[in-house]
């Protein structure tokens, strides 16, 4: 294993003290925790919260600031963060608008922040959540019953925090989580696997000529492995699952997501791609994103999500954000 660290025990401590370091305007960390939260603290409106394993940044600490999130909790890496820390970010960020919990469809997540949220709710702090599903590859996987929350994340965590900004009460918040999730769908793919300091190893193995279609953001199997093909081809494939699954005739956003070891050079071809595609089917590209976003450590690949949006998702997408990783 080669990796650029100091010791297995000391990854995530160590990258989040140097995060702070990088970002001391827009983080500051929940001392004896690993919480990070808004160097600023948001009053009056709803605070959003995310989090889980460490691995996939910059998410989910990199979408703290304004317009975005309120407090995000990084586990240990592709591990779900303790019940006992999520109730340490909601008590840190909670205002008397409530706390809206932002959480990925895995089932570590899923019952770690929901055992927070009734912590929460035990010491009179109003606590929601929406819960991302926005993997069309595969219905139940390793970690996961139902759909896997992955990249489109970043649009909930974005069009929310907008949201929140408003001074909108948290059902309103909540029900424009709710629609994002409603309206966002991804698909991914890998030509390499990523290796988790603890394992030591990579995670799968891929032969030189082989590609591994609908791969989860921990590595998890997706629906096939076959032969590397071009980028088109490629491109095809996971768009005939994407828009085979929701009519987005209209408006959309794209997200073309690294996976951490992609080069942007290829991100490009590959959005060069979508956009004909979706031109072609009389799908409008409102807005694009290119870059890493929500990644697997090393891993060599990107995901596709489209976004359908309407007149107020539109606004929200637009609206200002301020945070080390998406700036609007």
């Amino acid at each position: 294993m080669k990796k650029i660290i100091n010791s297995v025990e000391l990854v995530e401590e160590q990258m989040i003290e140097g995060l702070c370091k990088a970002y001391p305007q827009y983080v500051k960390r929940v001392e004896g925790t690993n919480v990070l939260v808004r160097a600023d603290k948001k009053e009056g409106k709803v605070a959003l919260v995310s989090g889980g394993g460490s691995g996939h940044e910059p998410a989910h600490a990199g979408y703290v600031g304004k317009g975005m999130l309120d407090g995000a909790v990084p586990g240990a890496v592709f591990t779900s963060p303790t019940p006992d820390q999520v109730y340490e970010a909601i008590k840190a960020v909670a205002t008397d608008a409530g706390v809206l919990l932002i959480i990925k469809n895995y089932t570590g997540d899923v019952m770690n922040f929901e055992m927070a949220a009734d912590m929460a709710r035990d010491e009179g702090i109003e606590v929601d959540e929406v819960i991302v599903n926005d993997d069309v590859a595969v219905d139940g996987s390793l970690y996961t019953v139902g759909r896997r929350g992955v990249a489109g994340t970043v649009f909930v965590h974005k069009i929310t925090g907008a949201k929140a900004e408003t001074g909108a009460p948290l059902a309103e918040v909540k029900a424009v989580a709710e629609k994002v999730i409603a309206n966002v769908r991804t698909m991914s793919m890998a030509i390499s696997p990523c290796t988790v300091p603890a394992a030591g190893k990579p995670g799968f193995e891929l032969g030189e000529d082989e590609m591994e279609i609908g791969i989860g953001i921990h590595g998890e199997p997706g629906t096939h492995r076959e032969a590397i093909r071009p980028a088109d081809e490629i491109v095809d494939m996971m768009l005939d699952k994407i828009l085979a699954d929701l009519d987005f005739t209209g408006d959309v956003a794209v997200m073309i997501n690294g996976c951490g070891g992609t080069p942007l050079m290829e991100m490009f071809i590959v959005n060069n791609h979508v956009h004909d595609v979706l031109e072609s089917k009389g799908i409008h590209v409102y807005k694009t994103l290119v870059g890493d976003y929500m990644t697997s450590l090393e891993m060599q690949g990107f995901s596709i999500t489209l976004l359908k949006l309407d007149d107020e998702l539109k606004a929200l997408l637009d609206a200002p954000a301020d945070t080390p990783a998406l700036k609007a």
